[in-house]
């Protein structure tokens, strides 16, 4: 059975994702893609790993996922937990469809994960999971009322798990990034940030492969922004 390290890594056809995928491989780990489309699939064929179509929102796709994985590899190391943007809107406005669907998105995905990965982590002695959020999480955006709300939650589970299973060897962290390259940022978003450009994504991805690492050891139940400086609030 294989030895190498294995990360399980969601929404990771493009974006974010991708970026976590491939540096992740840089870093020794058989990638396991998830997305919807066949995009994870073809950036898994390229790294050597498995991918697979599918949505963080149902949990059915991400039983398959973590029980085909740990058939295959005998052991899963790390998970990024990324997805897509909910809903925007004027706050009142924003129906409960979209506020329920937003919920399946943002944070019962990783509560879900988690339920599946966490008994694996713990027979292993170790493990750790980062949760792709957003700085809204932090300081709530109009712009993004439902991520600034739910992914508020998201920061909440986080610490409650990393509370409770810090004594398996298993770590959970938060990385929330601010505007990234891999969408459209205009000249007026550009000059609210102090470095005055969005992330790259193999930025984010480099947070994510550090707090994945031995290197952050002991780092866990933390919400870490990256985002170039542009929340205020200390």
């Amino acid at each position: 059975m294989p030895t190498e390290k294995v990360a399980i890594v969601t929404a990771a056809g493009s974006g974010i994702g991708e970026a976590c995928a491939r540096r992740l491989h840089e870093d020794g780990y058989t990638p396991i893609l998830l997305s919807p489309s066949g995009s994870a699939v073809e950036v898994a064929d390229e790294l050597g790993g498995d991918g697979f179509e599918g949505s963080v929102t149902d949990p059915a796709d991400l039983a398959t996922l973590v029980e085909t994985t740990y058939e295959r590899y005998g052991r899963i190391d790390a998970v990024v937990n990324n997805t897509g943007h909910p809903a925007t809107g004027d706050l009142l406005d924003i129906s409960d469809e979209a506020w329920h669907d937003g919920l399946d998105l943002v944070l019962l995905n990783t509560v879900r994960m988690a339920r599946l990965v966490t008994p694996i982590m713990q027979d292993q002695g170790h493990g750790a999971i980062v949760n792709i959020s957003t700085f809204s999480a932090f300081e709530p955006s109009s712009d993004f009322p439902v991520s600034s709300v739910l992914r508020a939650g998201l920061g909440s589970f986080t610490k409650l798990y990393a509370d409770r299973y810090a004594s398996s060897g298993i770590r959970m962290n938060t990385v929330q990034p601010g505007f990234v390259d891999s969408y459209e940022v205009d000249a007026e978003t550009r000059q609210r940030i102090p470095m005055e450009r969005p992330a790259r994504t193999a930025e984010i991805a480099d947070t994510v492969a550090y707090l994945l690492s031995a290197d952050s050891s002991y780092i866990t139940g933390q919400n870490i922004r990256v985002d170039g400086g542009l929340t205020a609030s200390m």
